[in-house]
């Protein structure tokens, strides 16, 4: 706390306590998080912070509201004509950025290019099955099996829409391959019909976005805010994010460190916006090789053997965590679900192991690691909350029962690409978002991979496929009760077969200038178009 604050101080005496001072005119938002957005191709990454500030640019069939009910965007109605077929009606009255129309035509070339191989939302757009342009503002999606919840993964799948003719003139038809580090042109440059139009684009220091006075959303009276201006600046280091907080270098900070709320909270000029995340925080283990690429066990694979994944799920102490690394702000769980109660999963399910370091260590021994191994845990230094302090934590825990956790903390920007090549032994994820139901999580993170998007964040690469068999069942299941069933015995299988370590769900905290309004939703979206500012 003492070294955060000594420069937040520091900075706040010479600038005089700056906050609050601008202009009550002012409409420029200046924000501050710890890492940038991956990429401005929107189908090239699936990370929610990318995908939050994309969707300022892009927009999508259907959104969210501040309640996150699902609401008309870019189509007016959706019907469902059969069991495998939906239409939607497009709206009229929408602009690209350069001022040409939209029309279906976008719509099924952009469905589409989600759903090619270097897609990272290639499993909901596979899910959205075939689209067809019935007229200009008209289409129509046939999938393969019945699909439920298709509506949820047409406003939470981030199927962003983009130009057609902006895609061909600037030969990015196909998605970016974000896992090999590929540059074109849609990676810095984007043309979207959404509310803001992207001005500046410099990684990882600036980003500007300026408001689309010809957005369709305004004579709708969807733009409740007045920003007109958008700068973002990424802050790594949490202190000096604070600095810039309290000294009124920015207006707003997504993720103010946990150890800083309660005296920001005493802080007059500031603001604490609390709330939970839809988001669990949980550990991978790599249970397809049969040798660890990063362990000095040879010749085999220990994290085959669900007892030394049970050793390590049952040394993990996460009420410790959630009081010394998340200082309380943290929900420890048994269920690797964003949202267990909302997705149906019964209370007494959310039960984890008991934390117990003698068992471990006897499931160790029984396993044949009696003195226990060495293995390297790929971990986010700028990703989630206290990421890298989480994994640190977790090492120490591990030494307790022989385990020698050697703890890789790098920047999103080269954990992402790294860890989505399985070039990893042991790893850290997040996963949440809008919609809570369970499908968005057991389809793309807890099914084997195949080349549709199942399983493509499966980075252990496990493959049972009696669980496959309940996954896929469930996702096209229309009866709602025998759906519900699958999605229990499911969750009941991992369980049951320790394919992850759950830790916790994460509550995140925003903090603005006390004149800075903002909606918390608990997808952690910044909406910019409901900021008022004074």
């Amino acid at each position: 706390m003492k070294h955060i604050f000594s420069a937040a101080t520091a900075i706040a005496i010479a600038v005089g306590f700056m906050v609050g001072s601008a202009d009550a005119q002012s409409k420029t938002l200046r924000w501050s998080s710890q890492g940038d957005a991956a990429t401005h191709d929107p189908h090239a990454q699936n990370e929610s912070f990318t995908n939050q500030f994309n969707g300022q640019i892009y927009e999508q069939l259907l959104s969210r509201d501040k309640t996150m009910k699902l609401i008309p965007n870019l189509a007016t109605t959706w019907k469902q004509t059969s069991a495998t077929t939906w239409v939607f009606t497009l709206r009229k009255d929408v602009k690209w950025h350069d001022g040409s129309n939209f029309t279906a035509d976008d719509v099924v070339f952009s469905i589409l290019r989600s759903q090619q191989p270097t897609s990272n939302m290639k499993v909901y757009g596979n899910a959205l099955g075939v689209p067809k342009k019935i007229d200009d503002f008209t289409i129509e999606l046939t999938t393969p099996v019945p699909n439920p919840v298709l509506p949820d993964m047409v406003g939470s799948g981030n199927i962003f829409i983009m130009s057609k003719a902006w895609a061909e003139k600037n030969k990015v038809t196909k998605p970016q391959d974000f896992q090999n580090k590929e540059e074109t042109y849609s990676v810095r440059n984007a043309m979207g019909t959404g509310p803001f139009i992207l001005s500046t684009r410099e990684p990882d220091v600036k980003t500007v976005l300026k408001k689309n006075a010809n957005w369709w959303g305004i004579k709708e009276g969807k733009f409740e805010g007045n920003v007109d201006e958008v700068i973002y600046r990424p802050i790594k280091d949490p202190g000096t994010r604070v600095a810039a907080l309290l000294s009124g270098d920015v207006d707003f900070i997504l993720d103010p460190p946990v150890q800083a709320i309660e005296k920001l909270k005493q802080e007059k000029a500031l603001k604490v916006w609390e709330g939970k995340e839809n988001r669990v925080i949980f550990i991978g283990m790599d249970q397809a090789r049969d040798e660890l690429l990063y362990s000095d066990v040879k010749g085999k694979n220990p994290f085959k053997d669900k007892r030394v994944r049970l050793a390590l799920y049952q040394a993990v102490d996460v009420n410790a965590l959630k009081t010394t690394v998340m200082r309380g702000l943290s929900v420890p769980t048994g269920i690797n679900l964003p949202a267990p109660k909302q997705a149906g999963i019964p209370d007494a399910m959310d039960k984890r192991y008991p934390l117990d370091p003698a068992a471990s260590k006897k499931l160790l021994t029984e396993a044949g690691y009696p003195n226990g191994f060495t293995v390297t845990m790929d971990c986010p230094n700028d990703r989630y909350v206290n990421d890298e302090k989480l994994c640190v934590a977790l090492a120490g825990m591990w030494s307790k029962i022989g385990v020698t956790v050697k703890v890789a903390a790098i920047p999103k920007a080269n954990y992402f690409p790294k860890v989505q090549k399985l070039d990893t032994s042991m790893y850290m994820l997040g996963w949440g978002g809008a919609t809570t139901d369970a499908i968005f999580t057991l389809k793309p993170v807890l099914h084997s991979r195949n080349d549709k998007g199942a399983g493509e964040y499966n980075w252990g690469n496990y493959k049972i496929a009696e669980f496959d068999e309940l996954i896929d069942k469930a996702e096209g299941e229309t009866d709602a009760k025998k759906r519900q069933d699958m999605i229990i015995k499911a969750m009941q299988m991992h369980h049951d077969q320790v394919l992850h370590i759950p830790l916790h769900l994460q509550v995140i905290p925003w903090a603005s200038a006390v004149g800075v309004t903002v909606v918390h939703r608990p997808d952690n979206w910044l909406e910019t178009t409901w900021v008022k500012m004074k």
